[in-house]
């Protein structure tokens, strides 16, 4: 067994094919073939069923270890030319669309003025996915919803955030801008709202069991950014985190507080084993510094950096 083995079968694993893992490698697919093949040997074991390209039981622990070993590889690298504040290598950030909006143009200006030879790499996803992604160490570090239930993964809670009614300037909504909403009103509205299962959609129904009352949601929508879009483009309303509303844009809408919904939780997470490269540790400080300095600016955004 060998690194190009691991590699070639990892590659293999993410582009789900023996073609397309050959031209990411620069190599043909007969090589490509014969690695993985000369390692299931070696192994006694199918690693990829050649008939869905998908890895098997055993494949996949074995690529998750392979995940690890190449990280630690690239890790030794990045710790040997990184030195004072002269960091080079690269960091792999995944963060929630919601939070992205306005801390990522914030991080990009810091770590471009600190860190000028640091490469990020950064993905916009949900905090589920994240998660997966950072087990399987596809991704260094995350921003995500709280809590994460994986022993895996270790957080750190960093703000906490109102969630909001965003309703047309002429909705009926819209009368409450100043009074504020109860859950039982609200939910007697037609929303836009994620599907069941993403925190904010299962917060609201939690809550609004307790009042005796049931929602009915205009459109089941899986995106935030895309739920934000439409309600700050006075499609229709819509209940989000205050970190979801752009601050800088005006429109036809209107931001309308609701009483009785627990405030979102969101936090940086990482894994518990391994070690992090000296790049990933500064921009995990990094980060924390601009959060310090930037989250408590953001309306209806609360830090709890705990």
């Amino acid at each position: 067994m060998d690194s190009r083995q691991l590699e070639i079968l990892t590659a293999v694993a993410d582009l789900g094919s023996f073609s397309q893992a050959a031209k990411h490698l620069h190599t043909v697919q007969s090589n490509v073939s014969s690695h993985v093949g000369k390692l299931e040997d070696e192994l006694g074991l199918v690693l990829i069923d050649r008939a869905t390209m998908t890895l098997t039981y055993e494949g996949e622990k074995v690529v998750a270890r392979a995940r690890r070993i190449a990280a630690e590889f690239a890790a030794i690298s990045d710790d040997l030319l990184s030195s004072g504040d002269d960091i080079h290598g690269t960091v792999r950030v995944g963060v929630i669309g919601s939070t992205g909006r306005w801390l990522v143009p914030r991080l990009l200006d810091a770590s471009i003025s600190k860190h000028p030879n640091l490469r990020l790499m950064m993905t916009e996803a949900s905090s589920p996915i994240l998660v997966s992604q950072l087990v399987a160490n596809r991704i260094d570090l995350a921003l995500v919803n709280l809590p994460v239930d994986d022993p895996l993964v270790r957080t750190r809670r960093l703000f906490d955030e109102d969630l909001l009614c965003i309703a047309p300037s002429g909705h009926p909504l819209a009368a409450y801008e100043s009074t504020g909403l109860q859950v039982a009103e609200l939910a007697r509205h037609r929303l836009l709202l994620g599907p069941p299962g993403t925190q904010v959609r299962d917060d609201f129904e939690v809550a609004a069991e307790r009042e005796g009352v049931t929602i009915s949601p205009l459109a089941e929508l899986d995106g935030m950014r895309l739920i934000a879009l439409l309600a700050t483009s006075g499609y229709a309303p819509a209940l989000l985190p205050a970190s979801a509303v752009p601050t800088i844009l005006t429109g036809d809408y209107v931001r309308i507080s609701v009483e009785g919904l627990p405030r979102r939780a969101a936090g940086l997470a990482v894994r518990r084993r391994g070690m992090e490269s000296t790049p990933v540790k500064r921009f995990r400080e990094l980060l924390l510094d601009v959060m310090r300095t930037e989250g408590a600016n953001q309306p209806g955004v609360y830090l709890r950096l705990t």
